[in-house]
């Protein structure tokens, strides 16, 4: 959840939140097809500049980046020894390979640096005014919908399951590697799914007697000014610049 990250005072943070959701979307897609590393290096770079603009706290920027980088550290212990190429040395009966460690290189660095464009970017803006902004971009209002409501009810259930773990706590329950624990388990899960759908049934009762016809309204307007078009420019024209160097390496 990056809400609390969204109260700074930074250039970024007053930007249009639609200019940021487009940078963030094309910088992906280009970051995502690039394999020259000239390229992924410049964006990583690219990145840690943008998140030193919005003045985020190193210690908050880092929260967020650990589980992407565990996820990445478990690509690095199979995939330098599972990919087929040239054999760089020998650990045991495997071979690490080139090929391999160039592949989970070019995912860690492809991953930490659109990871931290999205926190610079779309972490900067308020989840409701992205809700908002996303709608006015185009998105389906049923997507923008359960975007809104899984923000606002994920906290929601995790009390209930928290609430549930206590219960069984209290009753005793110690969780094992047998036929009880996986029965315990599914019990609990299948009671939160139960309390979930009733949860959801009342939610949809008071939004009818509020008078919900399927809108969510927004007080704030968006309107693009000087800098938001400047800075809109100039991004795409670096994101562009990524393009053709890829391109160009590539061919």
């Amino acid at each position: 959840m990056f809400e609390e990250l969204s109260n700074g005072d930074s250039f970024i943070r007053h930007l249009d939140p639609r200019v940021k959701i487009a940078v963030v979307f094309l910088f992906s897609i280009v970051v995502a097809t690039a394999r020259q590393f000239q390229v992924l290096t410049a964006a990583l770079v690219l990145g840690v500049f943008i998140v030193l603009m919005t003045q985020i706290p190193f210690m908050e920027l880092g929260r967020r980046m650990i589980p992407v980088n565990l996820l990445i550290v478990f690509l690095w212990l199979f995939l330098p020894f599972t990919f087929k190429g040239e054999p760089l040395f020998f650990m045991g009966p495997l071979a690490v390979t080139r090929e391999g460690v160039l592949y989970a290189a070019g995912i860690s660095v492809k991953s930490n640096a659109m990871m931290l464009m999205l926190i610079a970017l779309v972490a900067s803006t308020p989840i409701f005014t992205l809700g908002h902004a996303l709608r006015a971009l185009g998105i389906p209002p049923k997507i923008v919908h359960l975007f809104f409501f899984t923000y606002r009810y994920i906290h929601v259930m995790h009390r209930e399951y928290v609430r549930l773990k206590n219960s069984m706590k209290m009753r005793g329950f110690i969780p094992g590697n047998s036929l009880h624990t996986y029965k315990t388990l599914a019990y609990m899960v299948g009671m939160l799914l139960i309390r979930s759908l009733d949860r959801a049934q009342r939610v949809y009762n008071a939004m009818l007697c509020r008078g919900f016809n399927g809108n969510l309204y927004s007080l704030s307007k968006f309107s693009l000014n000087r800098k938001d078009i400047v800075s809109l420019a100039l991004m795409i024209a670096v994101i562009l610049a990524l393009g053709v160097l890829e391109w160009k390496k590539t061919i």
